[in-house]
């Protein structure tokens, strides 16, 4: 097992941090699984693998260097850790205890995964080190109250873990001096294939329910609906094959999230997480890379605009956020 440090560039300085090394952490675990993660947005930039021939490929989209990745018209938050909040807050409104705080709109009248500065866009402090039979990387990030309007100074950490099973662990806890709301995830495409589209993979999401979007994608206040018999019925697996997906499944078996399989490869991931919620985006509007891979999205249901959170996303002084989400890789 083995870890690798190497800087990748320098940043051009925003997020009051001026201009700052982006390092590259490589966790090698000699034995078939090896991941790439950038201390910018504390990106999974790649996740290799072998396929049935044993030949390794590389399992996420990535982009081809730093200044793609600072480039928001090339990057829609590829491999990105999102936050504060992910997925959309209508009209950017807030409500904490019966007070409404303005955050920042950066998709028209909306805030989405966190603001014109998320998550994505800083560059996380990390360390890495040998823990028994696992290779961790602990990332670090410190966002002042206010911070696209949200409240309260945030801690948060998320600590990669892989292991000798083939298996990427995320672990996510944060921190806050004031209520406030928290919603981390990973943004990663996944295409077990290492190129062209997730058309011909096959796709099994643990859940008999997801919540109801407007056009907009802002959640409806009602409960979410049955999928059986409907496009979003992926309770047994089968191809993607050109469906459009972009919507957040209602996890209520803990035993496992989703089933990610391509046949071509013979590579298959499972998704454990103990999240209420998966979303499920294919990539359509990926302007470089359309359809190019399949993003697994663990954390809370989204909230419909106006309400009070719920407590899956809800942080107050004193209390920990926890989030772990586990990505197997399997060969059939």
């Amino acid at each position: 097992m083995n870890i690798r440090k190497e800087a990748v560039g320098s940043t051009r300085g925003h997020c009051g941090q001026g201009p700052t090394t982006v390092d590259s952490y490589t966790l090698d675990t000699g034995d078939g699984l090896s991941v790439v993660i950038w201390t910018y947005g504390a990106s999974t930039v790649e996740v290799l693998t072998p396929d049935r021939s044993g030949m390794v490929g590389n399992t996420v989209v990535r982009l081809p260097d730093l200044s793609s990745y600072q480039d928001r018209r090339r990057n829609p938050y590829v491999g990105s850790t999102l936050g504060r909040y992910c997925r959309i807050v209508g009209d950017g409104r807030l409500r904490l205890d019966g007070v409404e705080h303005e955050l920042d709109r950066n998709e028209g009248r909306h805030h989405v995964h966190g603001g014109s500065i998320g998550f994505d866009r800083y560059v996380w402090e990390a360390d890495a080190e040998h823990q028994d039979d696992e290779l961790v990387l602990h990332m670090r990030l410190v966002t002042p109250d206010g911070d696209q309007g949200y409240p309260g100074t945030l801690s948060a950490e998320v600590v990669y873990r892989v292991d000798r099973h083939r298996r990427l662990t995320f672990d996510y806890r944060a921190t806050s001096t004031a209520p406030t709301v928290v919603g981390l995830t990973n943004h990663a495409f996944w295409n077990l294939s290492g190129s062209g589209t997730v058309d011909h993979h096959r796709l099994a999401v643990n859940a008999d329910r997801a919540v109801v979007f407007d056009s907009e994608l802002l959640p409806l206040p009602q409960p979410p609906s049955p999928i059986a018999g409907t496009a979003l019925d992926y309770r047994e697996p089968r191809p993607i094959a050109g469906a459009q997906i972009d919507n957040c499944f209602v996890l209520d078996d803990p035993a496992w999230a989703a089933e990610l399989y391509d046949p071509a490869s013979g590579r298959a991931m499972r998704v454990l997480t103990d999240q209420p919620g998966l979303g499920v985006y294919s990539a359509d509007k990926f302007t470089d890379h359309p359809r190019g891979g399949l993003c697994l999205e663990a954390g809370a249901l989204p909230d419909p605009p106006g309400r009070e959170p719920s407590p899956f996303s809800r942080l107050d002084p004193g209390e920990v956020y926890r989030h772990r989400t586990t990505h197997e890789f399997l060969i059939r």
